[in-house]
């Protein structure tokens, strides 16, 4: 098994994708670079899948954030491509995890080296993807539950993408999100295979009410406006002060994402580790997908990703790209930046032969199936009006010996800031102007309660929690 497992690893503005640009991007020749990117310091990696004669070019990048009051806060994001899973040469993983809270480093690392160990495990992997998908996420959150890891105020999100042959299993715990791109004639279509899951989503802010959980901004939750109101308009628009979860008459924990891994103290009300799963068939349409965490689309929608990295043949160059212009979107609305982490996979010489005519937009297929554990394992569909079509493969375990590469590059595509610099260096050179402004809580920041001193009355050791005014924040 051929692996990358790393926190760090490994600026053009951009321009909507043309019909030159399609022809460009589909001419370039899988593999065609060996060399080391200049400026990610990484090789081109490609896999093929001999089940369908079809090759995949990949790279990765992970940035971490820049954090003018925290300076020494680590990159919490890990990132994670694991090939030929259980030797098989036509089973790849790639994923992103995006860990929150005090310890969301610790839980990012532990959730992402646990999902893949669980998956090469699974003997039904091949022929049962979904089932294997499920129980590796429900195995993997009970036992981040029992480890040393503190999860009660930390946890993680997950985006992952499982091929199979010619069909991707995408795998949503959270708001990171994967986007594939669609050649539709002469233009290039972004398409969603995953829905952030926040109270955004009507369904997901129904689910965690019936839970128990109280839905209220933090404008809501300071008296400033009505908590009856439960309409919140959309993530674009109400981004800056989104619904979150809280416990009944409680401070906390303030989760903006309705799942994750961890979070024990959140699956109280309604929080879970259960992904919601998309089943994909490629086609020649297919030219490429992106997994990324939520600092790369804060302030991209998934159709400018899309064009961006459209209109460059080399993943990595579309990696830097991306990630620079997130890191500069970032700085010119807020007064920090996300951890960024980002992996691009090129889909080279698929072939329509083996694909079954569908429905929907060049065969994409985004309907969820989601797998509900409790006495008994049922299944419940809920999503869009396309058609779902599960895929079962007859691919066996290969005899193919397992390697294991852990490669840990830090990216130099964008310049990060010591302790001692209050900007960039390719932001202070492009002239954007950072606006000081205190910044609401960070989309998927926790807010933990703390042991101090209740102002209320004067027992120094009440374990209740404080005022909100009082409280100390964990950023994501």
């Amino acid at each position: 098994m051929g692996c990358v497992l790393g926190k760090c690893c490994t600026c053009n503005r951009y321009t909507a994708s043309s019909e030159s640009d399609t022809a460009q991007f589909c001419d370039a020749s899988p593999c065609g670079s060996r060399g080391k990117h200049i400026l990610t310091g990484r090789l081109l990696e490609c896999v093929h899948v001999p089940s369908h004669n079809y090759y995949m070019e990949y790279s990765l990048l992970t940035q971490r954030g820049y954090y003018p009051d925290s300076p020494d806060k680590g990159n919490q994001d890990s990132v994670c491509v694991s090939t030929k899973i259980r030797g098989n040469p036509n089973i790849h993983f790639f994923g992103v995890f995006d860990g929150h809270g005090q310890y969301g480093s610790e839980c990012s690392n532990f959730v992402k080296e646990r999902v893949v160990q669980i998956l090469c495990k699974d003997s039904a992997l091949s022929q049962d993807p979904v089932r294997a998908y499920n129980a590796a996420f429900f195995t993997t959150n009970d036992e981040l539950h029992k480890s040393k890891i503190d999860d009660s105020l930390s946890g993680t999100t997950a985006i992952t993408v499982l091929v199979v042959g010619n069909m991707l299993y995408v795998a949503n715990v959270g708001d990171s999100r994967a986007v594939i791109a669609v050649k539709d004639g002469n233009r290039i279509i972004a398409k969603d295979m995953s829905n952030d899951q926040t109270p955004f989503r009507k369904d997901e802010c129904e689910r965690v009410k019936l839970a128990g959980a109280t839905v209220m901004t933090i404008d809501q939750i300071e008296g400033h406006k009505d908590p009856g109101i439960q309409i919140w308009g959309d993530e674009e628009s109400q981004g800056n002060d989104p619904p979150r979860l809280w416990l009944p008459n409680s401070f906390y924990p303030g989760t903006a994402f309705t799942r994750s891994v961890g979070d024990s103290t959140a699956e109280k009300i309604g929080v879970t580790a259960i992904p919601e799963i998309s089943v994909l068939q490629l086609t020649q349409n297919h030219l490429f997908f992106v997994v990324a965490s939520d600092g790369v689309f804060e302030f991209l929608t998934s159709q400018a990703i899309v064009d961006m990295a459209a209109r460059y043949t080399d993943p990595r160059d579309a990696c830097a790209a991306i990630a620079g212009e997130s890191y500069k979107l970032w700085l010119r609305h807020e007064n920090r930046t996300d951890d960024i982490t980002i992996i691009i996979v090129h889909i080279k010489g698929i072939s329509d032969s083996d694909a079954v005519a569908t429905a929907g937009l060049n065969g994409v297929h985004s309907r969820h199936r989601v797998i509900e554990r409790g006495a008994s394992e049922r299944s419940a569909f809920a999503g869009s009006s396309e058609a779902f079509r599960s895929s079962r493969s007859d691919f066996s375990d290969g005899s193919i010996s397992q390697r294991h590469v852990g490669l840990m590059h830090r990216s130099t595509a964008i310049v990060v800031p010591s302790p001692s610099q209050h900007r960039p260096l390719e932001v202070v050179r492009s002239g954007l102007r950072v606006c000081h402004v205190i910044p609401l809580l960070p989309k998927k920041l926790l807010v933990s309660s703390v042991t101090k001193m209740n102002p209320c009355n004067n027992k120094s050791n009440s374990m209740l929690p404080a005022p909100l005014s009082y409280l100390r924040v964990a950023s994501s």
